[in-house]
Order: C-alpha cells, then sequence, then structure tokens
C-alpha cells in the first residue's frame, strides 16, 4: 500500500483509545510548549514591573486575533482534508491544502501591514491604559512583523494534524517553543531590550517554526502535497475553508475580544488587577490546552471516520475522548485550587496581584471538569461539517455568555465579578451542549441503523 492507504487503513481499523491517545500526545505536547513559552514571556516580562506584566496581557488579545485567522484558515482546510482523506480523494484534499496556505500568508501579511500603522489605537482599544501603552507597543510591533509566520504556522500546524501527521506538528511547533523560552532571558536581560527582547523571541521562534512545517511538505514527507497548480480559482474553494473555519475564528476571535473586556473591567481597579487577569489567563490556557489538545487529536479521527461512515468509531472516539478528558481536568483542577497562591507567586512578588489572581484562579478551577464537553461537542460538530453547530457552542463560552456577564456582574460583585465572569460562563456552556450532542448521536444512530 502507498502511504496515503496505510494512513487511511490506519484512521479507520487502530483501536480508538491507541489511535486517538497516539494523535493527542503530540498535539498536548506542542500546545504545551505553546503556553510554556507564552507563560515564559509573562514571567520574564513581569520582572520588569506591574505595567510591563499587564502589557503581555494587552498584546494577547492581539496574538488571539492573528492565531483566530490562522486557526480558521488551518482548520477550516483541516477539517474538510480529514473528511476528503476519508473518502479517499486525495486531489480535492491536495486542493485544499494549497490553497488554505496560500490564504494564511496573504491574511498574515495584511495584518502586518494594517497592524503597524494603527499601532497605537489598536493598543487602546485592546484595553490599553496611559501607563501600559508605551509597553504594550514595544511588544507588538514585533509581535506583527512576525504575524505572516505566525498565520502559515498555525495553518501548517492544523492541517498536518488533520492527516493525521501529529508528530510532525508536535516537532515544527516544538523547536519554535523550546527557542522562544531560550532566547527571552537572553534578549530581555543580557542584551538589556527589554519587553522588546520579549517580542522579538517570539517572532523569531515562530519563523523557525514555520521553515521546520513547510519543509516536511517540501519534503514529500506528508499526504497532502502543495502545487502552485493546485490553488484554487474557484471561490466556493474559499466559502468551505471560511465555513468550515467560521467556529475556530470565532473561538479564537472571541477570545480576544473576551480579554478586552477582561481588560477595561480590571483597569477599573488598577494595573495589578490587570497583571492578575493578564497571569491567571495564561495558567489557565496551560491547563486548558490539555484538554483542546485531545480533542484537536480526536478531530481527524472523526473527520475520516465520518467520512468513511463508519460512524460507530465516531460514537466510541467521542465517548473516549470525553471520558479521558473530563478525568484529566478533574485531577488538574484540584492541583491548580491546591497551588493557586504558590503558582501567582511564581510570576510576581506583588501582594495585590497575588491576591486577586489566586481568587480568580480558584473560581475558575472549580468548574474546569465540566468544560470538557463543551470542548469535545464543539470539535465534534466542526469535524463533521456543521459549522453552525459547532460556531454557536464555540460562541457560547466567551461570547453569548461571557461578553454580557463581564458588563453585568462587575456592576454587582466589583471586581469579584470580574473573576467569576468565565466560570459562570463555562457553567451556562456545558448546560447548553447537552441537547446539541444528544440530538447529533441519536440522528447517527438512526443513520448507522439504517445503513
Amino acid at each position: 500500500m502507498d502511504s496515503k492507504d496505510t494512513q487511511f487503513e490506519k484512521m479507520t481499523k487502530t483501536p480508538i483509545p491507541q489511535l486517538v491517545s497516539s494523535l493527542a500526545v503530540p498535539t498536548i505536547i506542542s500546545m504545551l510548549i505553546t503556553s510554556l513559552y507564552n507563560m515564559a514571556d509573562t514571567y520574564f516580562v513581569s520582572q520588569l514591573g506591574t505595567s510591563a506584566s499587564a502589557a503581555t496581557g494587552i498584546v494577547f488579545s492581539l496574538m488571539a486575533i492573528i492565531q483566530a485567522v490562522a486557526f480558521a484558515i488551518g482548520i477550516g482546510s483541516g477539517s474538510t482534508i480529514s473528511r476528503k482523506l476519508g473518502q479517499q480523494n486525495k486531489e480535492d484534499a491536495d486542493i485544499l491544502g494549497s490553497s488554505g496556505f496560500v490564504t494564511a500568508l496573504i491574511f498574515g501579511s495584511a495584518l502586518l501591514i494594517f497592524g503597524n500603522i494603527f499601532i497605537k489605537p489598536l493598543m487602546i482599544l485592546l484595553g490599553s491604559t496611559e501607563t501600559i501603552l508605551p509597553y504594550a507597543v514595544n511588544y507588538a510591533k514585533y509581535i506583527l512583523f512576525a504575524a505572516p509566520f505566525m498565520t502559515a504556522s498555525f495553518a501548517l500546524n492544523n492541517m498536518l494534524r488533520a492527516e493525521g501527521k501529529a508528530n510532525f506538528a508536535m516537532v515544527g511547533i516544538g523547536i519554535g517553543g523550546i527557542i522562544n523560552i531560550i532566547l527571552d532571558p537572553i534578549f530581555i536581560f543580557h542584551f538589556n531590550l527589554g519587553i522588546s527582547g520579549a517580542a522579538i523571541a517570539t517572532a523569531i521562534s515562530q519563523f523557525l517554526s514555520f521553515i521546520v512545517l513547510f519543509l516536511y511538505y517540501l519534503k514529500g514527507k506528508t499526504i497532502v502535497r502543495f502545487s502552485i497548480n493546485k490553488i484554487s480559482k474557484e471561490i466556493n474553494t474559499y466559502l468551505i475553508i471560511f465555513k468550515n473555519g467560521m467556529p475556530s475564528f470565532f473561538r479564537q476571535g472571541l477570545a480576544s475580544v473576551a480579554t478586552v473586556a477582561l481588560n477595561f473591567n480590571a483597569a477599573n481597579y488598577g494595573d495589578s488587577a490587570v497583571a492578575a487577569m493578564s497571569i491567571v489567563g495564561r495558567v489557565f490556557m496551560l491547563i486548558f490546552c490539555v484538554i483542546v489538545g485531545y480533542g484537536q487529536g480526536y478531530q481527524p479521527v472523526v473527520g475520516y471516520n465520518y467520512g468513511a461512515k463508519n460512524f460507530t468509531r465516531v460514537k466510541e472516539s467521542f465517548l473516549f475522548t470525553l471520558k479521558i478528558g473530563t478525568t484529566i481536568m478533574t485531577v488538574l483542577a484540584l492541583m491548580g485550587y491546591i497551588l493557586s497562591p504558590q503558582i501567582m507567586s511564581w510570576f510576581i512578588s506583588d501582594l495585590s496581584v497575588i491576591e486577586i489572581g489566586t481568587r480568580a484562579l480558584r473560581y475558575q478551577c472549580l468548574v474546569m471538569p465540566l468544560m470538557t464537553l463543551g470542548v469535545i461537542s464543539n470539535m465534534t460538530f466542526q469535524a463533521v461539517g456543521k459549522s453552525l453547530h459547532a460556531t454557536f457552542l464555540t460562541s457560547c463560552r466567551q461570547g453569548i455568555f461571557f461578553l454580557p456577564l463581564i458588563i453585568i456582574l462587575p456592576k454587582i460583585f466589583y471586581l469579584k465579578g470580574v473573576e467569576i465572569t468565565q466560570p459562570i460562563s463555562d457553567v451556562l456552556t456545558f448546560i447548553v451542549s447537552i441537547p446539541f450532542i444528544y440530538k447529533f448521536f441519536k440522528n447517527l444512530n438512526n443513520n448507522n441503523r439504517a445503513e
């Protein structure tokens, strides 16, 4: 068998626990490395002061926008690629991959140009105060220069996972992340570049990740092959990519909007509150990336088997991932709740920041076991091409529920309202996900019997 047939056999015949875990573990590792280098930025920058630490939270919103575009293109292409490969339609998979890659480069270049033209008003729009603004601008300008490579590498990363090449994706992202962690203290302190040094380290690491990931395609180590001739001239191809990527765009885009709203409300209680919520956000992302990574390892399994009309394996993979994900999140939530003060003190010595951050992190830990269902449900709908269902569910957590709550709760509970908005939003998202996923599998069972 050629590599395409071998991969099809693997994705449709390998026992579900072994298959999902083999794809999830590299994905979790790459996401942990990404979160660790984000935390490394936060840790080293926090040594420069509270305002500098708060600036990382402001620019994190910008990075979320870049990721929103990249993930929309990468997962929009990738989820369709999985189904096409499950249908053994490699020609369409190549067209989607080539078109998605070029689209990612174009959007990243547009972000570079327009972001630098409007950088100061953009930072203010993202929630920067006057004291934070100089740090935010110095950090953001280098992140924007790396935007084309960031969008391309995130897109390539997701397309590699979509065809079941999670190990390749892990190596590309992992190399960049490790280099970032090494360069951070060198540029910030040794070369005395301050917060700009952290941004330069991130930009270099993103460029290197892009090079490593792209080399896999150039060397022919992938099933999907890029070609100038395969770049689609049909508008429908790009509509398919953006339709299937819409849930990822909303997930990442609303994360940026939610962070901005959080920064604005936290700013009412000073730079300490902004810094605390920024640190909590980075810590939580480290924990959250475990379940997201497991979900992204699960997605290509669903896509392949749904495309191959093997609905029994679709259901089996969902139940396995839900069980494992909930168990992992419960253990991490317990650890996070107990160690919250120590975790905050690792980043900063400001007692007011530690106090605010400890409370916020503990509130979040209380609801973390419930989050698995929302994440896996959303990823299921995206993997099978039900983009409207996926978009609605992904919009709940940091949009439909979060945005009204961040306006209402601080007016009632003041700073505590800022701290509890995300946990309450997560509980509501869990409740809403139940009828959606129940109906999907009920219909899937009926289709399976009909087959």
